[in-house]
């Protein structure tokens, strides 16, 4: 047990830290979580929702980095397929009725938008609006 009353340890934990704890625990990070972080960052001043936020049938604007993009048939009918990631969750991007997209590729960063749908548990967003962010940006 803590001699330390409750109020005053929560009080502590809201307080900013010190730029000497910052630098100190950067250090310490993973590179994945440094890279989630400034994901994160990114979302929040571009303005747009987080992925961990977005609920079915929501209409959204997201953004983050591409990890995987695979050519996946669904139904007969190609679809390019592309995992985005902003640092909160995963989201799935489908293209229905295309082979490949010019600069859609793993390590882009894009803006999507349009209506989440959830499919087997995964959030999805099928045929949406995109915009590719450019390469001095990253």
């Amino acid at each position: 047990m803590s001699a330390v009353p409750r109020s005053e340890k929560q009080g502590k934990a809201d307080k900013p830290s010190s730029r000497f704890r910052r630098m100190l625990d950067r250090l310490s990070s993973s590179q994945e979580d440094l890279e989630s972080e400034e994901l994160q960052e990114d979302a929040q001043a571009s303005g747009c929702t987080r992925i961990s936020e977005c609920t079915d049938r929501q209409i959204v604007k997201v953004t983050g980095t591409l990890r995987t993009v695979t050519l996946r048939p669904r139904a007969g009918v190609p679809a390019l397929e592309a995992e985005l990631f902003d640092g909160t969750a995963p989201l799935d991007v489908v293209w229905l009725g295309r082979r490949s997209i010019v600069g859609i590729e793993p390590g882009r960063r894009l803006i999507a938008s349009g209506r989440i749908a959830m499919s087997h548990g995964r959030r999805v967003l099928f045929n949406p609006k995109y915009e590719l962010r450019p390469f001095g940006k990253e």
